[in-house]
């Protein structure tokens, strides 16, 4: 893979920059209700050196009855001063998936107007299979100055994706699951209705990876999004369950240098519990 730290970089990467000044490394792990896991605790056990937790859950709009949404700017850095990271830092985001909540992280930040922010391919589990070192220590925190400038064209709610719907401009693409996406299988999240938003495109999220969770190079990434009907010379709206793999499929397109794109933020959480939002079944 091609290192670019402001979209991917790799373990050898981050091996050879974790002891740079201005590098802040952020465990994004998370993980849905029904998998009973405790990402801030498994971060407390073994996480990378130097790394900071970022609380999906908590460093959102807790002013939204929906899950995780955008953090308003002044708690987005109110958060990110409590965890040392500022202006002029270099940002590297992993997960303990090797590819999930990471990349949610890395479109808040590229929400905020940072663009110094990369996800780490493989994540934690790519880390630790080469044995790399791995601590159980907090980080030593020094505040720095942090500004923010946030990019609305980078996020879009549901009016916008109703009238994408309607009008197939821009295009909409979901990174759930086929058998979800076609409402073939209940809903994970109770309350919801089983299907995909109408005119939208199925390109579950995992096509963009490998089995070990690394993303795929180039050619790779044009040839599923190619696959799923997608057309990378117009807009993309991503979205999925509640806003986390959608960022996986925006981070797949910047990997491209397709930037034309959005996440929608409220995904099938927000569609699918209004009954006076369209629902559509089967296959794309």
């Amino acid at each position: 893979m091609t290192d670019d730290p402001r979209t991917l970089v790799s373990t050898d990467w981050l091996a050879k920059h974790i002891n740079d000044p201005d590098l802040r490394i952020v465990d994004a792990s998370w993980h849905m209700p029904d998998q009973n896991r405790d990402a801030r605790a498994e971060y407390d056990a073994a996480h990378i050196p130097g790394a900071r937790f970022f609380d999906i859950d908590e460093i959102s709009d807790q002013r939204s009855e929906l899950p995780h949404m955008a953090p308003p700017p002044e708690k987005f850095i109110s958060r990110m001063r409590a965890m040392g990271i500022g202006d002029g830092h270099q940002v590297i985001v992993y997960d303990t998936h090797g590819m999930l909540s990471a990349a949610r992280v890395w479109w808040t930040f590229k929400l905020m107007g940072k663009d110094d922010v990369a996800v780490l391919d493989g994540g934690l589990p790519k880390w630790q299979a080469e044995g790399r070192e791995i601590e159980d220590m907090p980080p030593v925190i020094r505040d720095r100055h942090m500004t923010v400038t946030r990019r609305n064209h980078l996020v879009r709610d549901v009016t916008q994706v109703a009238e994408a719907s309607k009008l197939d401009t821009p295009q909409i693409l979901d990174a759930r699951a086929a058998e979800r996406f076609a409402g073939s299988v209940k809903e994970p999240r109770e309350g919801l209705r089983a299907g995909h938003i109408p005119g939208s495109k199925n390109l579950p999220f995992n096509r963009l990876l490998h089995d070990d969770g690394t993303m795929k190079d180039e050619a790779g990434l044009r040839a599923e999004f190619d696959a799923a009907g997608i057309d990378l010379g117009r807009p993309v709206i991503t979205t999925c369950g509640s806003g986390i793999t959608a960022a996986v499929l925006a981070l797949g397109l910047a990997r491209i240098g397709h930037d034309d794109w959005s996440v929608y933020d409220g995904s099938w959480t927000e569609w699918g519990a209004f009954a006076d939002l369209p629902v559509a079944t089967g296959d794309a």
